[in-house]
């Protein structure tokens, strides 16, 4: 039995976990102001927000995309759809923002604007104008009216301003940006019977987002084993100076994490050119590994860390390896069917390292590389060591450069190294004419990506101009 608050009703239900969140919504519920559109987590017209209890009794609400998330992952949870947003006789702060300022034409992707916003309301993020567009980076206006949309972000921001200092799930009531029946919510958690909820099926699925594009049939007819929830994947632990980051995290989980922040002063940067907040707020760490596409993002920025992997299985016996040499083939990795990946393990940067990651894609938000990068690497006395490159696009696998990053170890920085190692690496990549580009193209990118590391990261020795030959 599944069981959660759906807006302000408990949801008691045996449906299949494996269902799309968005088809129990609309065609179980009738609750039809949740959209329809791609499927596939790029419009954001399916957005709802997730409520999970914290042990302080509060709620901490995030943005997905209910067409990729499984019903079963709603347990014990609190789901708020767009009608869930609504007061008994106004408007709310972003519904009445987005009609004032004209920002609604068709419609038709509005609700899902207004679910993003009323999440950023509700976050712990720095109440700003680039902190909002940013929660609304999954979701897609197909009516050119965007900058009507950038006027609303700007009124919603000014309201919530003047509640900043204050800011509690009351003052945000008492200010209509959500409704009375929030503040019951905690307590109604509590009270559901979230235990003994096991799953059973051959299909381990955690955040869905990239399984529910590639076989959500299958998935909503069949059971699935739903490992979302597992806390044993899911901790952030440091010890010395090395971080242990579980396999059931997210994005968002690293990108709110405030010691690795310190520790990555670019991290948000970095990570803000993964996909989309609601994206970000359901795709696990290890799921983007098993993905084990060429182009996965979170894939290159750990392989760039020479990170290990710990694998466990159903009798709980684990092992370790590097996670570049987890890949074999096109699709194909070193992890058996009663196998998962538990943990990514890394040496923490010292004060010494240096790391960057890049990405070229047809737009900034929510699109899949063309191309990507990632470096790390010492920098003492202007000697490179422990050098590690990665690179996405240019091969069957995720591309962790052996040879380039042997070659760089040991030797001065200066602009001849560069040069003499993209030839090094130009050669250790075999890019194909696909629909992200030619061949060609890619490995012009794959060569203005690993320049653009080093003039990143060293901005007053590195120009551009000191690599066009």
């Amino acid at each position: 039995m599944i069981e959660f608050i759906l807006n302000n009703k408990t949801i008691k239900t045996s449906n299949n976990a494996g269902m799309t969140l968005l088809d129990f919504v609309r065609y179980e519920q009738r609750l039809t102001g949740t959209k329809i559109g791609c499927r596939e987590g790029d419009c954001g017209a399916c957005t709802v927000l997730v409520g999970t209890l914290s042990q302080d009794n509060t709620i901490d609400y995030q943005s997905i995309t209910s067409c990729l998330s499984p019903l079963g992952n709603a347990h014990g949870k609190h789901i708020v759809t767009i009608e869930g947003t609504n007061l008994p006789k106004e408007l709310t702060v972003a519904q009445s923002a987005l009609k004032e300022n004209h920002a609604s034409q068709c419609g038709f992707c509005t609700p899902g604007f207004v679910v993003s916003l009323t999440g950023f309301a509700l976050s712990e993020n720095e109440l700003n104008s680039e902190n909002a567009l940013n929660s609304i980076s999954g979701n897609i206006c197909r009516c050119t009216g965007y900058k009507s949309i950038e006027k609303a972000v700007d009124e919603i921001c000014n309201k919530l301003g003047s509640v900043n200092s204050r800011k509690s799930l009351q003052t945000l009531i008492d200010n209509e940006f959500i409704p009375q029946y929030f503040s019951e919510i905690p307590e109604r958690l509590k009270q559901l019977k979230v235990k003994n909820n096991a799953q059973t099926g051959i299909t381990y699925v955690s955040g869905g987002t990239d399984l529910y594009v590639q076989k959500a049939d299958s998935l909503i007819e069949n059971n699935v084993n739903l490992i979302t929830n597992n806390n044993a994947l899911k901790g952030i632990k440091i010890e010395g100076n090395t971080c242990i980051i579980g396999a059931g995290k997210t994005v968002s989980d690293i990108w709110n994490h405030k010691e690795l922040n310190t520790f990555f002063p670019k991290l948000r940067t970095h990570l803000k050119l993964v996909s989309s907040e609601q994206i970000r707020n359901m795709a696990s760490i290890g799921g983007n590994f098993v993905n084990a596409s060429p182009i996965g993002d979170m894939t290159i920025f750990f392989l760039a860390l020479n990170s290990n992997i710990s694998i466990i299985n159903q009798n709980k016996n684990e092992r370790t390896l590097l996670l570049n040499e987890f890949y074999k083939s096109y699709k194909t990795f070193d992890l058996k069917d009663d196998e998962l990946i538990k943990d990514i393990l890394f040496e923490l940067p010292s004060k010494h390292t240096k790391f960057n990651f890049e990405k070229v894609s047809k737009r900034t938000h929510l699109d899949i590389a063309s191309v990507n990068s990632a470096i790390s690497f010492s920098l003492e006395d202007e000697t490179i060591q422990n050098a590690h490159v990665a690179i996405g696009g240019v091969a069957a696998i995720p591309k962790y450069l052996f040879e380039t990053s042997a070659f760089l170890n040991g030797k001065g920085l200066n602009t001849q190294l560069i040069l003499d190692s993209n030839e090094i690496l130009q050669n250790e990549i075999y890019p194909i004419s696909d629909v992200r580009g030619s061949s060609d193209y890619k490995r012009l990118l794959a060569r203005q990506l690993f320049f653009a590391h080093f003039i990143e990261l060293f901005p007053e020795q590195f120009k551009l101009t000191d690599f066009v030959q």
